[in-house]
C-alpha cells in the first residue's frame, strides 16, 4: 500500500514537472518568434500611451488651476450680491419714510449710500462681476427668470419689461439670474367671451 501511494505521489510530481517544462518551452518559443522589431513596436506603443496619459493629466491639472484662479471666489461673490440688494432696499426705505422726505439728512444719507454702492460695484467689476442687462431684451432662460407676465400691446411677447431683481455674471458663469416681468399680448375681448362661453357650455 505504501509503495502504491509513493508511486502515485511520484507520478503527480513528475506530471507537474512536465507541465511546467511545457509552459516554459512554450514561452521560449513565443519569445523566439518575437523579433526585436516587434519588441521595439511594443515599447513604442507603451511609451505613446504613457505620454498621452501624462498629457491628459497635465491638461486636467491646468484646467483645475485656471478654474481655481478664475472662479475661486465664486461663492463669496454670490453671497456679496446681498450687499448691493440691501443698499437698494435701504435707499427705498429711507425715501418712503414720510418723516424724512425732502430733508437734508435724507439727501446726505442717500448720497453716502450711493458712494459706497458705487465703490462696491467698482470692486465687483475689477473681479469680472458684471450686471446682466435685462430690460427690453428677449427672455433668455440661461440669464433671466420670469416671475410674471404683463400685458403690453406695444412689445413682442417674451420681452422683458421690468427687472424685479438684478442678475449678475462672473466672467462667463451665472452668479444669479435676473428676476423679471415679461410682456404678453393682451387678449381680445371677443376671445375672452368665447373662453367663458366654452367653460359655461362644457
Amino acid at each position: 500500500m505504501e509503495k502504491e501511494q509513493n508511486n502515485k505521489t511520484d507520478e503527480k510530481v513528475n506530471n507537474k514537472k512536465e507541465s511546467t517544462n511545457i509552459l516554459k518551452n512554450n514561452e521560449k518559443e513565443i519569445e523566439a518568434k518575437t523579433t526585436p522589431e516587434d519588441k521595439i513596436k511594443e515599447l513604442e506603443d507603451k511609451l505613446a500611451r504613457t505620454l498621452a496619459e501624462m498629457e491628459n493629466q497635465r491638461r486636467r491639472f491646468e484646467k483645475e488651476k485656471n478654474d481655481a484662479f478664475d472662479y475661486g471666489g465664486f461663492s463669496f461673490a454670490k453671497e456679496s450680491l446681498n450687499l448691493i440688494d440691501n443698499f437698494d432696499r435701504a435707499k427705498q426705505s429711507l425715501e418712503n419714510d414720510e418723516e424724512l422726505k425732502d430733508s437734508n439728512i435724507l439727501k446726505k444719507t442717500i448720497e453716502h449710500l450711493a458712494i459706497v454702492k458705487k465703490d462696491l460695484i467698482s470692486i465687483f467689476k475689477k473681479n469680472n462681476i458684471e450686471e446682466i442687462v435685462a430690460v427690453n431684451k428677449k427672455l433668455d432662460p440661461n440669464l433671466h427668470q420670469a416671475m410674471m407676465e404683463v400685458e403690453d400691446e406695444n412689445k413682442d411677447s417674451g420681452t422683458i419689461v421690468q427687472e424685479i431683481q438684478k442678475g449678475y455674471l462672473m466672467k462667463d458663469r451665472l452668479l444669479r439670474p435676473s428676476l423679471v416681468a415679461v410682456s404678453k399680448k393682451p387678449e381680445k375681448i371677443e376671445e375672452k367671451i368665447e373662453e367663458k362661453v366654452k367653460k359655461w357650455c362644457f
